[in-house]
């Protein structure tokens, strides 16, 4: 087995680890906190550090990437994540919102340090010239990724319900401990590793603005109806049960991560070359149908329940195919020296679309419900298909 395959496994297996680890979470702290009491609007604001420090941390992770390589990177981000996941075993008269916010903060640094560096790694694990193996190892590192995602929100509800609150973060914190060691061993000392001057961070080629510009507002569009809105939704308005809600969000982001493991050969099976910046605009554009077509059906008194289902899976698919060429195009248009700060700064932009999407989840559902929610995630769409319109003249490698 070739060194850098050997490495590239070694990397998604600990972002596997990880990404379980993240999901859960998340889904524990939904669950367990709408359980507590606490409205919509509150829920979401326990997650407004997670993605805000994220913004910083991109910013600022792709260059301590490239000072300090990117291998460091991963493992900082592993150990953070353990003391997030400690940080919220302690008695429920101490889970303030702050004191929640300031672990989902820890744990937002610790997924962002981590996904920079997963995703950087690959490019270095190739040879120059390599775009088609390069767009397929990245599809499946961020298809499998996400299926890990929403296995993660499956496994964290599953535990909420078979060791309660404290014992699922325990048993969380084992397994990413477990991974820690593991890559800790496997991996090169000093990957990544450059001279960087911090200067570089802002100092980025047009088309790496403009991706990073779309990459914002499509992942906004998704967050805004997803993170809050419909785990609350399908348990207050369905009726559904935590384990319902965990296994229904699971099976959809494991769904969606599928699609996007398959983005290569879908996308050739529709144009027959390698993606370029018109791609993203071509998808986009079906893309924002899709939530507008949901809301509309809410608005007409269609069931919820076959509305929901039918466009999330159109979504997931239609936004999977988006998503990973998104990944992949960052990475073709980046050099070996600048890769590890070109990604940092468009996962910036990336966590920025997170945030925006997480607070207006909880705000919009409070004030609007979902077809508010549905509307302007399609309106997010149209804005990030107008951006990638600037990019139509960009092809791989470009």
């Amino acid at each position: 087995m070739e060194q850098g395959f050997r490495h590239y496994l070694t990397v998604t297996g600990g972002y596997w680890a990880f990404t379980i680890t993240d999901g859960a979470i998340r889904m524990l702290v939904v669950l367990y906190f709408h359980g507590l009491g606490y409205s919509p609007l509150q829920i979401a604001m326990l997650f407004l550090f997670y993605e805000f420090f994220g913004i910083v941390t991109n910013l600022v992770g792709g260059w301590l990437g490239a000072r300090i390589g990117l291998n460091r990177c991963m493992h900082i981000g592993m150990v953070m994540q353990i003391g997030a996941l400690l940080m919220l075993t302690v008695p429920d008269a101490w889970l303030t919102v702050a004191y929640v916010m300031a672990a989902q903060a820890l744990s937002g640094i610790a997924k962002d340090l981590n996904k920079m560096s997963a995703k950087a790694g690959v490019k270095l694990f190739l040879p120059q010239q390599s775009d088609a193996r390069l767009f397929r190892w990245v599809a499946l590192l961020t298809g499998s990724k996400n299926a890990l995602k929403g296995a993660g929100f499956f496994i964290g509800a599953a535990l909420l319900s078979w060791l309660e609150f404290r014992g699922a973060l325990f048993a969380l914190s084992a397994m990413l401990l477990l991974a820690l060691v593991v890559t800790w061993t496997l991996l090169p000392v000093g990957l990544g590793k450059t001279k960087a001057p911090f200067a570089q961070l802002f100092s980025k080629t047009p088309q790496i603005n403009w991706l990073s510009g779309a990459r914002f507002f499509l992942f906004g569009a998704r967050d805004i109806w997803f993170v809050v809105a419909l785990p609350l939704f399908l348990q207050s308005v369905l009726g559904w049960t935590f384990t319902e809600v965990g296994a229904f969000l699971a099976l959809w982001v494991i769904g969606y991560g599928a699609v996007q493991a398959m983005a290569p050969k879908l996308l050739k099976l529709f144009s027959g070359a390698e993606p370029g910046g018109g791609t993203l605009a071509i998808w986009a554009g079906v893309l924002a149908l899709l939530p507008a077509c949901m809301a509309m059906a809410l608005d007409q008194g269609w069931d919820a329940g076959a509305v929901l289902m039918v466009g999330l899976t159109l979504f997931g698919i239609v936004f999977a195919v988006n998503s990973a060429t998104h990944s992949y195009l960052i990475l073709s248009w980046s050099g070996h020296d600048s890769v590890s700060m070109n990604v940092g700064f468009y996962y910036m932009a990336n966590a920025g679309g997170r945030l925006t999407g997480t607070v207006l989840s909880g705000l919009l559902y409070q004030s609007w419900g979902m077809s508010g929610c549905l509307y302007t995630s399609a309106l997010f769409v149209l804005v990030a298909m107008l951006l990638s319109l600037q990019l139509r003249g960009v092809n791989a490698g470009g």
